[in-house]
């Protein structure tokens, strides 16, 4: 029997590749403030996925082509002066979300599909999902990895940026392109609504434990691929849904972290700041 025929061990393989995916984007979201922002993808994606299911296609094409727009759309509007990119973030995360709602009303028994669009259905992805995540945990990767200096300096410091030289509209929507294809390769694990929680939460987490953005990096991954793992083991032991299951072992991973960096850790160092604080030498490498 081919490893991959299993339902469990294809589960598994995608939570582990989703994990990583998830915790290497979430620092960059954390550290930028982006969290709304993802949100926003987040709904803004659930129209192309919908779309991509009933043309038939692959739901990354559809999921990246409506995130796209929404990208490039929100990287412009933050660019004008006076204009509250907040505002223009909630509209298409509601408008977004709201025209998803209107495809599945056209097609007549189309909605009983509409949970695994919302919070996932891992235990259905094929062995073409796993190659689709694992190509684009390389693309993420390799993108994060040549681009960690630029996208350090544009974000701690863009005037700065921007002084030496830095296109920083370009690096800032290649960030943004960057959160939109993780969000869309999540979809078959946590869904559109849920992939906040496992993009952010570990991240989150992870800097309450260390304020070096690589012991960040690695923790928030450590982090994410274990609340797939546990959310995954709950879903199967107590039959809830994987997907809800997940998001709820990111969130309380992430309550148990405060608490100890609150009360253990607080004796050996001061309290975490609420905006993440990357080290020194970090930054210094960056501009480097």
């Amino acid at each position: 029997m081919n490893w991959f025929d299993d339902v469990l061990h294809r589960a598994i393989a995608e939570v582990i590749l989703v994990g990583a995916l998830a915790g290497m984007i979430g620092v960059h979201v954390v550290m930028r403030r982006l969290s709304f922002f993802t949100m926003a993808l987040t709904h803004a994606t659930f129209p192309g996925v919908v779309a991509a299911s009933i043309i038939g296609v692959n739901l990354l094409v559809g999921g990246v082509a409506t995130g796209a727009v929404i990208a490039v759309g929100v990287a412009v509007l933050t660019r004008r002066r006076g204009q509250d990119a907040a505002a223009a973030t909630g509209v298409l995360l509601s408008g977004g979300f709201a025209l998803g709602a209107a495809l599945v009303a056209t097609q007549s028994g189309f909605s009983r599909d509409l949970s695994s669009f919302l919070v996932g259905s891992i235990l259905t992805v094929s062995t073409s999902d796993l190659i689709v995540t694992a190509v684009v945990l390389a693309v993420v990767a390799v993108v994060l990895l040549v681009s960690a200096r630029p996208l350090l300096f544009a974000g701690f410091d863009p005037q700065g940026a921007r002084a030496a030289g830095l296109f920083t509209t370009g690096w800032d929507l290649l960030l943004l392109l960057t959160i939109q294809l993780v969000v869309v390769a999540v979809v078959p694990a946590v869904g559109t609504i849920l992939a906040l929680s496992l993009i952010v939460a570990p991240a989150v987490a992870a800097r309450l434990w260390s304020d070096r953005l690589p012991v960040i990096t690695a923790l928030a991954v450590v982090f994410a691929i274990g609340s797939g793992m546990i959310g995954l083991y709950a879903s199967a032991r107590w039959n809830v849904a994987a997907g809800a299951s997940i998001s709820l072992t990111a969130t309380a991973l992430l309550a148990v972290s405060w608490l100890v960096a609150v009360s253990w850790l607080g004796r050996w160092r001061r309290p975490v700041a609420a905006t993440p604080v990357i080290a020194a030498d970090d930054m210094h490498r960056a501009v480097a």
